[in-house]
């Protein structure tokens, strides 16, 4: 069952705890840690001292780089109990998906392919265990793809991976939050204009989130996070005829999401 707002559009499902990033380095070699906030947050939400964090490296095919990256940062750095999901072709069988998962405290989802990474989880399997995990209060978290993953829609780049000319395109995510995501919104600029292009032909709201960004969900309120003094998200949508853009404004409480994702 979702709940609700008072307009009694479906919003958000109950129990859920969501962070969604809109970008930045973890650490990587030359690289500085760019969301080092939001990132202890993510460990915070969890209410463990040593929490269990899986990392789920779909969308860049299991780098062996990236998980090197995310188990130096979140095991070395923070402290978590560190496992990796390989969730590809060679995927392991259902139930080592689900033990994998719902034995964790916090799910951490990559950056990269998200088309890509959709189609895996789905085949899979993984979608519908990862659901599970939401309505658990399981922590769910990622960056990039990781983060356009938990919502209902999104722009990609995904088709630029096998085409560089490639431009964006629309992907659909799990939708635990009934709305779009747009990640890296001032990094890219073909982000705002594609944007533009899919708020027209949606109903409902976009959130757009900056690198060194990232919102909070936890059940049916929010607040914003972040790195930088100039990053930030922003309420997107489509009313009247007219695009509008709204700084969403950073808050130590959380704000009721209701409001957020209607027009």
């Amino acid at each position: 069952m979702y709940w609700q707002d008072s307009s009694r559009i479906d919003i958000v499902k109950p129990m859920g705890k969501i962070v969604a990033i809109g970008g930045g380095e973890t650490g990587k070699p030359g690289y500085p840690v760019e969301t080092p906030e939001t990132n202890r947050e993510i460990i915070r939400l969890s209410g463990k001292p040593i929490p269990r964090l899986l990392f789920i490296p779909t969308a860049t095919s299991g780098s062996e780089l990236y998980c090197s990256v995310i188990k130096s940062h979140f095991g070395g750095r923070l402290g978590c109990d560190m496992d990796i999901l390989y969730l590809l072709d060679n995927s392991p069988p259902r139930r080592e998906i689900e033990e994998k998962i719902l034995s964790s405290d916090i799910i951490y989802v990559g950056g990269g392919n998200t088309l890509k990474m959709m189609i895996a989880w789905r085949k899979q399997g993984g979608d519908k265990v990862l659901e599970e995990a939401y309505m658990r209060g399981i922590v769910l978290s990622g960056l990039s793809a990781g983060a356009i993953c938990w919502f209902k829609q999104s722009s990609s780049d995904s088709r630029k991976y096998t085409n560089p000319e490639a431009g964006l395109i629309k992907v659909s995510g799990l939708n635990f939050i009934n709305a779009l995501c747009f990640p890296h919104y001032h990094t890219e600029e073909a982000r705002k204009p594609h944007l533009r292009e899919l708020i027209k032909k949606t109903p409902g709201t976009a959130i757009a989130i900056d690198n060194c960004c990232a919102i909070e969900i936890v059940d049916d309120g929010y607040r914003i996070i972040s790195s930088k003094s100039n990053a930030g998200a922003y309420k997107v949508y489509f009313s009247k005829g007219e695009f509008h853009e709204e700084l969403i404004e950073q808050k130590t409480e959380f704000s009721s999401i209701g409001p957020l994702l209607s027009k």
